[in-house]
């Protein structure tokens, strides 16, 4: 028997192990072309752009080209490879990544969040994490001060922003790029008038196309970009080995010093086209959601790198020996490819900036839906273009402004050094963000010493702000586009942020208590007709002001009511048997209930007609456990006011529905013997809930079952709130002109709350009310 054992352990680990890394191997492919197609065109401008500024020159003595070189390698080793790979990737907010995920993980460990309910996280310590047992000095800073969490808040936000202005800059620089190659085939007079009509071309097939969905064409996208690395790789190889194979010695840091100390100010300003060889790293982070870790990491560091560093140092080699250029904008890519290959690599080319350029516009697809799930960007619709994968989705209004802008930019700079210069601001900007986030990560979520945190910042900080302040001195030359567009976006963040903190604020104050409702009894002094009536709320305790409104001017309301409340959290997914808090709002005679729904930033709601199923299962639940049963902990419980508990339903109580169904006694066996509590509407629907096999329910219960029964049948109605915002007088302008106008155009020109909850309009009623704040 021990040798069966053995024999079967020994063979079924290596199996699984074969079966993991199989999996592994084809994720790695997979990212080529969704993570890599941007840092993997960038070969395309990278040189041109240092050399384009004339603030150097290329010499005789090669001193300017070895030191772009030797600036590449070193940029391209510390950021990507030892940064993102090595350590930012570790930090994933249970498998998800970017700006959002840092700011989500800070805020599961320290009370840090602005966001109404935003704390309530389903995020319990994970494994391998220990609790934190005292408050470091960072932790209780950042709790105790306002400002810094606000501080903490735009950091993210900034963040967000420069990738949405990278969103718009990459699909410009990529496809012109790409299609400058056309220069080395044609005259200056055709290519002034072809290079910019093509390039807007297929820009607008790249934006007309988002909405068919990436997953139609994605299948395409890791060969492409592996067949151009590939490319890219033997043009690189042949160059080394035919013009220069002494090439390598530049990869040295020496040279890196000799170029900085001839050229001094001029090298400091190209610094801002040497770092577009970074350009996309912050993918292989923000993408993390759809790979993991070790797949990205096999990629880059197996594929991707190599492949890069291949070209760079054949690009290298081939201009070091060319010094007879007509025009300094001529040094590029184009220049070191065989003229036999260059139509082919002109189309691969093209391809793999569409590829690097769609990725970008999925990333910043993703970012909105975030910041509309946390409240900090005004409701738009949502088209979820995968039935499988979660995150491949499409925003029409944020597709076409994107397409707009990237038009602009391109027309009004015409070229590729205003263009770059943008994006390196960009750029460098999101990950000087993404730096001091991870440092408090790693002091705060990972539990490591301050030294380290602060070896961290200081370390990748002090390269990175170089580079920043060589991007920012090119402010007149195109570096003012991502500012102009992140102020922008800032602020209608800032704003919608504002003014939803303001209105939960107002709700929390105008709040109806328990006792206004006791005094009114059971009727609620209104005749109670059937149906069930949910009344959408932010609050997550008392009754929302607009129920009182509503029981003052109508003459009759559902029997049974719901108070419903959504909740986005700092987490990316909740799971489903955490995700419905139910609750009883006074006597069980009233048949008013509490139901708060949670989401994670990155989970998709279900449709209509599957949330009503759900809500009604989680209620029916609540109602057969007894108020008295609650095995999976409390939500928003007090001390005073017992009808305020909440308890977590991990799955609702099935039920069937339909016209089909017969019968007409409140109990039937069915064939496996389960027992049903049936009851009959004429002229409807009829409803079934499943109980659990062999349990019996007494009286009451069945009542209230009953009742909810009869409601479920007659049908569901939503209630809403539309609120018009309006500052106090004597508010500041600042104020008044944030609420009155900003906000305001915001709202009415963004989706309701019934529209973003996918609720269906025949069954839905809004009622307008004016909000003093």
């Amino acid at each position: 028997m021990d040798t069966e054992s053995s024999g079967g352990g020994g063979g079924t680990p290596r199996a699984a192990r074969r079966k993991q890394w199989s999996a592994e191997l084809l994720l790695a492919y997979q990212s080529l072309g969704v993570v890599y197609g941007d840092v993997a065109t960038a070969p395309l401008y990278v040189f041109k752009s240092a050399f384009a500024g004339g603030d150097i020159e290329h010499s005789a003595g090669n001193e300017e080209i070895y030191g772009v070189l030797s600036l590449v390698f070193w940029t391209l080793t510390l950021i990507p490879l030892l940064k993102y790979v090595f350590v930012v990737l570790r930090a994933d907010d249970h498998g998800e990544g970017g700006t959002f995920a840092l700011y989500s993980l800070i805020c599961q460990r320290v009370r840090a969040g602005l966001l109404p309910g935003g704390d309530v996280v389903a995020g319990r310590p994970r494994e391998g994490e220990t609790p934190v047992s005292r408050l470091s000095g960072v932790r209780a800073a950042l709790e105790r001060h306002r400002v810094l969490q606000r501080l903490l808040l735009l950091l993210a936000l900034l963040g967000t922003c420069m990738v949405i202005g990278d969103g718009v800059l990459t699909p410009a620089v990529s496809v012109f790029s790409a299609v400058s190659g056309l220069e080395q085939s044609l005259n200056n007079e055709q290519h002034e008038y072809i290079l910019l009509p093509v390039t807007c071309a297929i820009l607008v097939g790249l934006f007309t196309l988002q909405h068919y969905g990436t997953h139609r064409v994605s299948f395409l996208f890791a060969p492409i970009v592996c067949l151009w690395l590939l490319c890219i790789s033997i043009i690189g190889v042949y160059n080394i080995i035919h013009w220069n194979p002494h090439v390598y010695r530049a990869l040295s840091p020496y040279y890196m010093y000799k170029f900085l100390q001839k050229t001094q100010t001029g090298g400091w300003m190209s610094l801002g086209g040497i770092l577009l060889c970074i350009t996309g790293s912050e993918a292989m982070y923000a993408d993390l959601g759809h790979f993991s870790q070790s797949s990205i990491r096999i990629a880059f560091t197996s594929v991707v790198y190599p492949a890069l560093i291949l070209a760079y140092m054949g690009q290298a080699a081939y201009i070091s020996r060319h010094h007879n250029f007509e025009d300094i904008n001529n040094i590029g890519f184009y220049v070191s490819v065989p003229e036999k290959i260059r139509w082919p690599v002109l189309v691969i080319a093209i391809l793999a900036a569409v590829v690097g350029s769609q990725a970008l516009i999925t990333g910043t697809f993703s970012i909105i839906k975030q910041c509309c799930s946390l409240n900090c960007f005004p409701r738009v619709k949502i088209v979820h273009t995968s039935s499988t994968v979660h995150g491949q989705i499409y925003i029409p209004e944020i597709n076409w402004i994107l397409m707009i802008l990237c038009l602009a930019v391109t027309i009004g700079f015409r070229d590729t050094k205003h263009l770059t210069n943008a994006q390196g601001l960009a750029i460098i900007t999101v990950m000087l963000v993404t730096t001091c986030l991870m440092s408090l990560v790693i002091v705060l979520c990972w539990n490591k010493n301050i030294v380290l945190s602060l070896g961290f910042l200081l370390f990748f900080g002090a390269i990175e702000v170089v580079y920043f302040s060589a991007s920012l001195v090119k402010f007149h030359e195109g570096a003012w586009v991502p500012i102009t567009l992140s102020f922008i976006f800032m602020m209608v963040m800032c704003v919608w942020h504002y003014g939803t903190i303001k209105k939960y604020e107002f709700d929390v104050e105008n709040k109806v208590s328990i006792s206004w409702l006791l005094n009114l009894g059971p009727s609620l002094g209104i005749v109670r007709v059937r149906g069930i009536g949910l009344i959408h709320t932010e609050l997550m305790s008392g009754i929302p002001a607009i129920f009182s409104h509503f029981v003052t001017n109508l003459p009759a309301f559902h029997q049974v009511l719901v108070f419903l409340c959504i909740k986005s959290v700092h987490a990316p997914h909740i799971r489903p048997e955490e995700r419905f808090w139910v609750g009883r709002v006074g006597p069980k005679q009233y048949r008013l209930y509490r139901v708060v729904v949670r989401y994670g930033y990155r989970d998709v709601p279900k449709d209509d007609i599957e949330f009503e199923k759900d809500l009604v299962g989680s209620i029916a639940e609540f109602i057969r456990c007894g108020d008295s049963e609650d095995q999976n902990g409390s939500l928003d419980s007090t001390a005073d006011q017992s009808y305020e508990r909440l308890s977590s339903i991990s799955k609702g109580l099935p039920f069937q529905e339909g016209s089909e169904i017969t019968g007409s006694d409140t109990s039937i066996p069915s064939p496996d013997s389960q027992t049903y509590l049936n009851a009959i509407a004429p002229k409807a629907k009829r409803v079934r809930f499943v109980l659990p096999k062999g349990e019996q329910i007494d009286s009451e219960v069945r009542s209230e079952l009953q009742e909810l029964t009869d409601a479920r049948e007659a049908g569901m109605s939503f209630i809403t709130g539309r609120t018009h915002m309006k500052a106090k007088s004597g508010s500041g302008l600042v104020k008044r002109i944030a609420i009155n106008f900003i906000y305001e155009f915001l709202r009415r020109n963004s989706r309701g709350s019934v529209t973003a909850a996918n609720i269906p309009h025949a069954s839905s009623l809004e009622v307008g009310m004016v909000c003093q704040v």
